[in-house]
């Protein structure tokens, strides 16, 4: 059970619009939401993977569901002025770097279009009082430094998804500074996090889910590039992060038209190779090789959380070992086929949140 007072009970009762509701994230996000008892809907066009976390978690019954493009204005128009939301979480996305190379007018069009119909529905709105835009910490101009990028740091990027985002975040800027200015306007911000792992995530060219795919199959998972380092956070992190950003918007506590990063501790940093084998702690030895990527990668990526930590008191609550804990259970409990994964992630949920209480994130209390 998920307690409704969490976030100074903002979205108990509230009526949240979830963008991309039936991706990774989403899917976890429309779970905890209707913990908290929100009144949630989802705006989405497709099922992003076989399996998928939307359909384990078996939400299709438990909201408003709106079959849409996010590139059709006209389709996601209509779900704003149906459901009539309180507050809108924008997650919908091409959010595979492999294929906006492949599919750059996809990437493009979804990822930069997308954001404005988002953003001029919220602009054209008579409900919405706050609106969280989550990009990613590639919208970032890398140039591989061994520290964080702060929230003012130069935005860019060589291939087109990062371009796309670094997109996103100007549309952003320019709707806040032009139409949400104003002490009585939609309080807005975006959100930045990268490196996600967690149960229930099945999309192509990321590490966990092409080991779990292959290996509960009895095949050899391709590892790309076992050396590079990440800083990896389990999903409930940054969701913990966009739900705190968002109670502070409805509540008024934060000025609008801001971004924040959220990441882990920078001890969580460690490399592919160090992640699959504290993985196979939990799985068991399976066979892998490796083959070099054609795609450049970048070998660091980090984020500075200090405004997320002075401004909305959070911080990760995971160190790497069980944040990898966490995600293998998951796995597991899904493949053996012993669980209700319904509740089991909102076990997983309720067991973040106490270890959030521990140290003592205001959010959890």
């Amino acid at each position: 059970m998920i307690k409704k007072n969490l976030f100074d009970g903002a979205y108990d009762g509230s009526r949240v619009l979830v963008t991309g509701h039936t991706g990774f994230k989403g899917s976890w996000l429309t779970l905890w939401l209707l913990g908290l008892g929100a009144k949630v809907a989802g705006f989405s066009s497709y099922l992003p993977s076989k399996p998928c976390n939307y359909e384990v978690l078996k939400l299709n019954n438990r909201i408003n569901n709106f079959d849409g493009d996010i590139r059709d204005y006209n389709s996601l128009s209509s779900a704003f002025e149906s459901f009539r939301p309180d507050i809108v979480f924008h997650l919908a996305a091409q959010p595979i770097v492999r294929l906006s190379h492949e599919d750059p007018l996809l990437t493009f069009s979804t990822n930069v279009q997308g954001t404005v119909n988002v953003m001029h529905c919220i602009k054209n709105s008579g409900s919405v009082r706050a609106a969280v835009v989550i990009t990613s910490d590639k919208c970032y101009r890398n140039v591989e430094w061994p520290w964080g990028y702060r929230e003012n740091d130069t935005l860019g990027g060589d291939d087109p998804y990062s371009a796309s985002k670094a997109c996103a975040e100007i549309v952003f800027k320019s709707y806040a500074a032009s139409f949400f200015s104003g002490n009585d306007s939609t309080r807005i911000a975006t959100a930045r996090a990268g490196n996600v792992i967690g149960g229930g995530d099945w999309a192509r060219d990321r590490i966990i889910p092409d080991c779990v795919r292959a290996w509960s199959q009895g095949r050899e998972a391709v590892i790309r590039n076992p050396n590079a380092t990440r800083p990896w956070q389990h999903v409930l992190e940054p969701l913990s992060g966009y739900l705190q950003l968002g109670a502070r918007l409805l509540l008024s506590d934060i000025a609008s038209g801001e971004s924040f990063n959220f990441g882990p501790d920078a001890r969580a940093d460690h490399s592919v190779g160090e992640l699959i084998g504290e993985f196979m702690a939990h799985w068991g030895v399976c066979l892998m090789r490796h083959e070099g990527s054609k795609i450049k990668e970048s070998s660091l990526l980090k984020l500075c959380c200090d405004k997320a930590l002075a401004r909305l008191n959070w911080y990760a609550a995971l160190d790497f070992k069980e944040t990898v804990r966490l995600t293998a259970l998951w796995y597991k409990a899904f493949y053996e086929g012993k669980d209700d994964m319904f509740e089991f992630s909102i076990r997983q949920i309720g067991h973040y949140i106490v270890e959030a209480q521990k140290k003592m994130l205001n959010w959890s209390i």
